[in-house]
């Protein structure tokens, strides 16, 4: 049992605490604010405060966790044996920056918090991080933080007790139109070819013209491959299957056709079915618990994890919509468009609710890279040497790396190369 004294208990600091040592390090840990019991105690301890006791294991506390509300804080970025770090804590401090107080900069989206511009839709972008201007995007450094901090500790306290955790890998496949031309309807079908058309998209009119007699033939229609390579390789999957009606972003197959029911059942009896919330949901907590319940009566049984589209956050209010909805885990902590660590790990974490100074009900799980992220890439050498790059990371902490690859591009123009890429990471770095 570690035990941390603290001049002060908050729930931010509590969050924290229970993050880094027991989800991350697997140490149990308990806290004290009281100096005899500190003094008392035999075991491994940490003094977390403005000024040590005696020449313990001291950590220079930061006033962040401490604090209530947002303010405008000013964040140099220095170095910590090769990992960047922030919050300097001075040469006293036995880890010289506030190891705590970053990570829950980070781990709560602080930052969005800020004022920012957001994107067209509504979405933080990422050149606003810390991460990104500072070049840290790609490296999960609250685990890199986490373990370099045990090895302090092993250092001080070689009989400390923790659980060693194992890496693993998270497949998720984005559905949010599940046919290309397949189960439209005549209406949509007849203006979609009338558009092909008028743009001159020969070559899409033909296809469209043969799915119209062998809808099997759809580009899209690549579920049973994707089953069998999970299959294979042993990796656990998830499909998040949009289950809503057309609208301005919202293209998919009409959730009341029966094909397109009958393909999410086929896949529940293999893999995790999750919700893939329209984009017309965001904002609409009304809509977004009649398309859970929807997807729920499909399935016969309960929906728990979601993902919004086009990885829309708006911290806090989608999580609260999303508590409010009964989910409990969500999928959607990434950039579409930069690939790494918006929140800085690689560990699922509950969200902690800034405004309301709570952590809320449901775990934040976030991605490694979303396959849009890898389209601008120059080359299949540059796209192989950036995820291998980002799974050595995962690995290195033995995190969870979480990979989203979008049903469109798997059967897009170059979907031979998506699927190729798809089996790549799946077969190098299922373990």
């Amino acid at each position: 049992m570690l035990l941390i004294y603290t001049h002060k208990i908050t729930p931010r600091f509590s969050y924290t605490m229970k993050h880094i040592f027991t989800r991350i390090l697997g140490i149990e840990v308990t806290f004290t604010t009281k100096v005899e019991d500190f003094i008392k105690h035999s075991g491994p301890k940490i003094t977390y405060t403005k000024q040590p006791l005696q020449n313990e294991f001291f950590i220079r506390s930061n006033d962040l966790l401490f604090e209530q509300g947002i303010n405008d804080l000013q964040i140099t970025v220095s170095n910590w044996d090769g990992i960047p770090c922030f919050f300097t804590a001075g040469e006293r401090s036995t880890i010289p920056f506030d190891i705590f107080s970053a990570s829950f900069y980070l781990l709560s989206r602080y930052e969005e918090y800020l004022p920012h511009v957001k994107d067209m839709h509504g979405r933080f972008p990422p050149k606003e991080s810390l991460a990104y201007q500072n070049g840290f995007l790609q490296q999960p450094v609250v685990d890199m933080w986490a373990f370099s901090l045990l090895e302090k500790l092993i250092e001080r306290f070689p009989d400390i007790e923790y659980k060693k955790r194992t890496y693993s890998h998270t497949s998720v496949v984005d559905v949010t139109t599940s046919h290309g031309f397949a189960h439209r309807g005549f209406v949509r079908s007849l203006a979609g070819i009338l558009l092909d058309l008028v743009s001159f998209k020969l070559r899409r009119v033909g296809r469209r013209i043969g799915v119209w007699f062998n809808p099997k033939k759809d580009p899209f229609d690549n579920y049973g491959h994707l089953i069998n390579l999970h299959k294979k390789f042993a990796v656990k999957s998830m499909f998040f299957f949009q289950f809503a009606s057309y609208s301005t972003y919202d293209k998919n197959v009409s959730p009341n056709n029966n094909k397109f029911k009958f393909l999410i059942k086929s896949i529940a009896d293999y893999s995790t079915v999750a919700l893939s919330a329209s984009y017309s949901s965001f904002e609409d907590i009304s809509l977004l618990k009649n398309e859970k319940k929807r997807l729920s009566e499909v399935i016969n049984r309960d929906v728990y994890s979601s993902r919004m589209r086009y990885n829309r956050v708006d911290i806090p209010n989608t999580y609260r919509n999303l508590v409010d909805a009964e989910f409990t885990d969500d999928y959607t902590m990434g950039y579409t468009h930069e690939i790494g660590f918006r929140a800085g790990t690689c560990t699922p974490f509950y969200f902690y609710d800034i405004n309301l100074e709570l952590q809320q009900p449901i775990r934040v799980h976030s991605f490694a890279f979303h396959d849009y992220a890898l389209v601008s890439m120059a080359s299949k050498e540059e796209i192989s040497e950036k995820i291998r790059a980002l799974y050595q990371r995962v690995k290195s902490v033995n995190g969870g790396f979480t990979s989203v690859f979008s049903i469109e591009l798997l059967g897009g123009d170059k979907a031979k190369d998506w699927k190729d890429l798809y089996e790549k990471v799946l077969n190098e770095y299922h373990v």
